[in-house]
């Protein structure tokens, strides 16, 4: 059995359709919670064999040892908006330790989220250099990337002192993730997302003005990657049992705001229409005008296959789905 944590959610479920595609070699135990809006539909469409509570969790698999072989860890409090750091720090951090801890003990490989988010504001850099010494460089923004940037630290300190550890392991940097089920994620959707029923409507789309020097109103820069890429990276990990290491998943790109909104249109046939609003206070201090994913250590591992170009995943994005009755993979 594979579990997928986070299995209903944006990454996870995508994972979960993919794996569902060869349900006659894999049972999927998807664990979640579902709450009370229409997070179900990410996995209406597919099979699993069990769904579990993550207050479920440990109990279950201490009661499938010998069952479960391998682990997609994606459950996680993402919001970069989240201040209750009691909170973050449990859902993130501890569970975490006990489920790398379990995995290890049982010889059950391992794969988990890590964020782009654990690089702060960029001062130091985006290269996923995996040593103690590096990841003490690093200065989150946000309780969020400071707990993922905290379970960095604790493999890093684990593999350097060589404690037992799963027999494959992998932690993923994902970037700016966009695409299909990540509609139940609100003010943390991607700006594809976002934007798209106001252009839809022939209205503006509406991006943050900019409040650094050196970039201009919609000028601001990401790494945006494609959902598809991401899963395709996590299922070459399962094909390649012999790589271990924490590697960033991006597309290598460096492409502002305005170029995604632009993208959006182009995919729609309509007239780019953009205006610049206020960003909140709260977000202000604390955002990101940078990121690009510095590729390397993935392709040297045996990584090849293209990323998608920005404006390609995008067209995928609003023709095959948020331009249709169903938006849902």
């Amino acid at each position: 059995m594979i579990l997928i944590t986070g299995g209903a959610g944006f990454i996870g479920s995508n994972l979960v359709a993919k794996l569902d595609l060869h349900a006659e070699k894999h049972d999927l135990v998807v664990c979640d919670r579902l709450g009370t809006d229409d997070k179900w539909r990410n996995i209406a469409k597919h099979e699993f064999h069990d769904f579990i509570r993550p207050e479920d969790l440990k109990s279950y698999l201490n009661s499938h040892i010998g069952q479960i072989h391998y682990i997609f860890h994606l459950g996680a409090i993402s919001s970069t908006t989240e201040r209750d750091a009691d909170l973050i720090v449990h859902e993130n951090f501890a569970l975490s330790k006990w489920l790398w801890k379990w995995a290890a003990q049982n010889k059950v490989r391992f794969v988990y989220a890590s964020s782009a988010s654990t690089y702060g504001d960029g001062s130091n850099g985006f290269d996923d250099e995996f040593s103690p010494e590096a990841l003490a460089k690093l200065r989150p923004l946000n309780p969020y990337g400071w707990s993922k940037h905290a379970f960095d630290r604790y493999i890093a300190r684990q593999v350097t002192r060589g404690d037992i550890q799963p027999p494959q392991w992998a932690g993923l940097k994902f970037f700016n993730v966009y695409g299909p089920n990540e509609y139940h994620k609100g003010s943390q959707q991607s700006v594809v997302s976002t934007i798209f029923p106001r252009i839809i409507a022939d209205a503006s789309a509406r991006l943050f003005k900019s409040y650094h020097p050196d970039y201009k109103d919609g000028g601001q820069q990401r790494d945006f990657v494609w959902v598809g890429d991401c899963i395709d990276v996590m299922l070459w990990l399962y094909e390649n049992p012999q790589v271990s290491g924490v590697f960033n998943l991006g597309s290598g790109e460096a492409r502002t705001f305005e170029d995604l909104a632009l993208a959006v249109f182009t995919a729609l046939g309509k007239k780019a229409k953009i205006e610049y609003v206020d960003m909140p206070e709260g977000l202000k201090a604390k955002y990101q005008y940078y990121t690009k994913a510095n590729m390397d250590r993935l392709r040297a591992v045996g990584y090849s296959k293209p990323l998608t170009p920005l404006e390609e995943g995008v067209g995928i994005y609003v023709r095959e789905y948020l331009a249709t009755e169903d938006a849902y993979l």
